[in-house]
């Protein structure tokens, strides 16, 4: 196959994630030279993930494609990249040899299907797409093409998660039995953006029923949810903003998620691992780890209070990966099949919250 203007052999090898994935092919680059990307999408998140590539030795930053012309294009000039207006221009340029898919969320699909037939590597951010027919269909596309797909769960990069699962594997706290996970944003979005969210299990839990699979290292088998909207933004767009979900996992283990929309103290992120041999914690993290002990008590400061700024390391790192998976020809440690899961469990987590009961993921799967 071709690709990105080179010529390259190919060998199968199996995907690392857990469960039943297809085998996929792996080019073997046969040059030292920086792997060429180009980002799609200008805004917040593509100037993140353009920030980490244009300080990369082992990638160069060649393309960035937004349609937004006035806006995007002195931005792709301010990290050294040429600029396009048309994505498909970008992904069909040959110096392109991987694609970052940084678009609103309604583009993420026909980028990720326009890619894979270029035969370029694809980054997407969460989601690959919010219905599963839809993902279903990019999948067999990047399966077909034999490139590779990374998805963005940045959660699993940050230092403190990605400690507590290298500890779970080396077998610190034995087998994992129970795990808590809280994620509370600091403010709620506007009612405006919460309607077009598609709900708070796939705008925002999405991320903590990856996290599950990720600590638990099993498929969720059975959600079950309470929740209610607290605030009049949340019943303005008829979802709720504070929840609770019980989710019980192939393997046995079983777990809740507790989220809220807001959170008068910043942004809380943490996670709690019980095992047959301990007890592994996760707490959150702020601009400052310094603690004041005195006579009138102990305190500290707050955490961050910007899921930006949160995981700053976590999209750097993930950037890193991706270049790394090209330029060492890996398979991607967070793979379509991985993104595809998290949508699974929403939509159980809906019927759930619609019929008061527990509802099994195959009753919803298609």
């Amino acid at each position: 196959r071709s690709k990105g203007g080179t010529q390259n052999m190919v060998c199968f090898i199996l995907s690392s994630g857990f469960g039943a994935r297809p085998m996929a092919r792996s080019a073997i680059r046969m040059s030292a030279e920086p792997v060429g990307i180009g980002v799609i999408g200008c805004g917040r998140i593509g100037q993140v993930h353009a920030k980490t590539l244009a300080a990369s030795m082992d990638a160069k930053l060649v393309l960035m494609a937004d349609p937004i012309v006035d806006f995007a294009e002195p931005v792709a000039k301010s990290f050294g990249a040429d600029f396009v207006a048309d994505y498909k221009d970008l992904v069909n340029d040959p110096r392109v040899q991987g694609v970052v898919i940084g678009s609103p969320t309604p583009y993420h699909a026909e980028q990720i299907i326009a890619s894979a037939e270029a035969g370029k590597d694809i980054f997407c951010e969460k989601p690959i797409s919010n219905d599963l027919e839809v993902i279903d269909k990019c999948l067999k596309v990047v399966e077909d093409k034999g490139v590779r797909l990374l998805t963005g769960f940045q959660r699993r990069f940050d230092p403190n998660f990605r400690k507590v699962k290298q500890e779970i594997l080396n077998g610190t706290i034995g087998d994992v039995r129970m795990f808590h996970i809280t994620s509370r944003d600091p403010a709620p979005p506007p009612a405006e953006y919460l309607k077009k969210s598609g709900g708070i299990f796939l705008d925002m839990i999405s991320h903590d029923f990856d996290m599950a699979r990720f600590v638990s290292q099993s498929e969720i088998d059975e959600v079950f949810v309470t929740g209610k909207a607290f605030d009049p933004e949340a019943a303005e767009a008829e979802d709720f903003d504070s929840v609770v979900t019980m989710l019980r996992m192939k393997n046995g283990s079983f777990g809740t998620i507790e989220n809220s929309r807001s959170c008068a103290f910043g942004y809380d992120q943490r996670i709690e691992v019980f095992g047959s041999k301990g007890t592994l914690t996760g707490n959150n993290r702020g601009p400052s780890s310094v603690v004041l002990s005195n006579g009138e008590g102990i305190t500290s400061g707050l955490p961050f209070s910007f899921f930006m700024d949160r995981y700053t390391e976590g999209y750097r790192d993930i950037m890193t990966e991706f270049v790394d998976m090209i330029v060492n020809q890996k398979e991607p440690s967070v793979d379509g099949y991985d993104g595809r899961a998290p949508i699974l469990a929403a939509m159980a987590c809906k019927v759930s919250a619609a019929e008061n009961r527990p509802v099994s993921l195959k009753e919803v799967d298609v």
